[in-house]
């Protein structure tokens, strides 16, 4: 009996021998590659933060010896979540500052300021997430409650899309803003021959500029608070829209000194600043940071009446919207960008600023092949022009249409609602779509995008048969919308994406089937475990 003991452990001996050693063995599991035949494989292997193999359990177990062995009992794997477009440090700001998302009525937003206040006792209140198209009065707020609260703190709250914002009159003072102050691009409102407190898009600059700067300390936590919120979220790349030098250098120093772990593809903001900084240099890139896209405005959002409409909204007769960058800059920056190797994503909201992006890019873009150039948020499309995009990549965020549902009707009446928030015409004159959320607009939750995307509903259920169905995606189109085509709008789909031999190893493990659960269910999936280059960060 011992003899045979010595020869069966002297076999296994040789037999570990001759396996491979990596670092994680994943087996016994529900994965979905996302590659192109969209298979479904039970184990892989990873070895230096990549994928080495995939395969069945017994293969993968067979050829490869590590010290950790995850069997995961038959959970659903995916690619990590790739959110496409979202505000990853402003989502991080967010959390120092008053929350005022699903607020029912000003009341509540003043109350919660309150108690804010109460608690922080900060020289000057901020806060994000009002949204009068929620409340019973679906009008502007004014100043006047606010002055009467808080008449020696400034106070600037940004409506949820951060397309406008109120102030109260220290505030407005602090800005020195008055009634014949100049502006373009947008709004301030006025009544009766003084302000209501309101700004829309540009004009909101004016408050803006006396607002302080978070310091260094602030910035760091806030860059911490977002990955530690997306992560949980299973998200393991985001796409921030809009960023400053000052804030790419340092997402920059703090992955490299292995203090941030999220991969983010920078969008730069479009000053003339940065274009000449970034431009010149060429594409930067790092394992988690990607530097090669300018993010441009062309329009304000469609809460605020802000989109750039080819004729006046139906509920504001003579209001056309506008457009918050002049059409000769948006040819400027769009041919500068064009003789780069910078890609462009620019907001653009109303069927007549897509109208002016989409042309341009046809005019600028001219033999130029794969630029991937973005149009971000595509929201109203005049049926006419649906065909530009042939060449011209949407950036989408199903969420947006059921949030704005309740109300988008009424802004632009039934015809314009045929060509808007129709993500499945998009996908299909493109090929591809990327998904995201808008975050914090909407919520991190890259579920709420998978339900809103496949089902077209909110989490009332409303409405009960989806939302403009023809426009829904089906669930393999959602996921490689969050995974492989947002990589694809990054250049980033031959490294990330899919779960595939050669590519990082970042994925996530899921509670639920998403691809077989009943769609009602899909927003109350949780992550289980979230990676990055086999490293578990969830």
């Amino acid at each position: 009996m011992k003899k045979i003991t010595v020869i069966f452990l002297i076999a296994m001996t040789i037999s570990c021998s001759k396996k491979e050693q990596v670092d994680t063995i994943v087996i016994n599991a529900n994965v979905y590659t996302v590659n192109k035949n969209f298979d479904k494989v039970e184990a892989f292997a990873i070895k230096d933060g990549k994928i080495i193999d995939v395969g069945t359990s017994l293969e993968i177990e067979s050829k490869y010896a590590s010290t950790f062995i995850n069997d995961v009992k038959g959970k659903t794997i995916v690619p990590g979540f790739i959110d496409a477009h979202c505000h990853f440090y402003g989502l991080g700001l967010q959390q120092q500052k008053v929350d005022l998302t699903g607020t029912k009525s000003f009341e509540e937003v003043v109350q919660r300021i309150v108690n804010f206040q109460k608690e922080k006792d900060v020289p000057y209140i901020t806060g994000r997430g009002w949204d009068q198209n929620d409340w019973e009065t679906k009008e502007f707020p004014t100043k006047d409650k606010l002055d009467l609260l808080f008449p020696n703190t400034p106070i600037a709250i940004r409506r949820i899309d951060g397309h406008a914002l109120l102030a109260n009159q220290v505030a407005i003072d602090l800005a020195k803003v008055t009634v014949n102050t100049p502006f373009s691009g947008g709004e301030i409102l006025q009544k009766n021959g003084k302000l209501t407190g309101i700004f829309i898009d540009n004009p909101m600059n004016l408050i803006d500029e006396t607002i302080p700067s978070p310091s260094k300390k602030e910035q760091i936590q806030a860059l911490k608070d977002a990955e530690e919120i997306c992560f949980y979220y299973g998200l393991t790349t985001v796409d921030d829209a809009g960023l400053s030098k000052e804030t790419v250098d340092l997402i920059d120093s703090l992955q490299q000194a292995n203090e941030l772990k999220i991969r983010i593809y920078a969008m730069i903001s479009s000053t003339p600043k940065n274009l000449d900084y970034y431009l010149s240099k060429g594409i930067i890139k790092t394992d988690r940071l990607n530097i090669r896209s300018i993010k441009v405005y062309a329009d304000g959002a469609l809460g605020s009446r802000g989109a750039a409409m080819k004729k006046p909204y139906s509920d504001k007769h003579n209001h056309f919207g506008a457009l918050v960058t002049p059409v000769s800059d948006l040819q400027k920056i769009a041919q500068k960008i064009a003789n780069s190797n910078y890609q462009m994503n620019t907001h653009a909201i109303g069927d007549s600023a897509n109208y002016v992006m989409l042309k341009t890019y046809k005019e600028v873009l001219k033999g130029k092949k794969d630029r991937r150039w973005r149009i971000e948020h595509a929201q109203i499309i005049d049926i006419n022009d649906f065909n530009y995009f042939d060449n011209i990549l949407p950036s989408i965020q199903p969420t947006h249409a059921t949030s704005d549902m309740y109300w988008a009707k009424d802004r632009i009446g039934a015809e314009r609602m045929k060509g808007a928030y129709a993500y499945k015409d998009l996908l299909n004159k493109y090929g591809k779509a990327a998904l995201g959320t808008d975050f914090p607009v909407e919520k991190v939750s890259p579920f709420l995008t998978f339900y809103a995307a496949v089902a077209r509903k909110d989490l009332n259920n409303f409405p009960e048969n989806g939302f403009q169905m023809e426009n829904a995606l089906t669930r393999e189109e959602t996921l490689k919308g969050m995974t492989i085509w947002a990589a694809y709008a990054n250049f980033e789909e031959n490294e990330k994406g899919s779960i595939e031999t050669g590519k990082m190893a970042d994925f996530i493990i899921l509670n639920k089937n998403i691809m077989e659960i009943d769609a009602d269910k899909i927003p109350y999936i949780k992550v289980d475990e979230t990676y990055i280059n086999g490293e578990r960060v969830k």
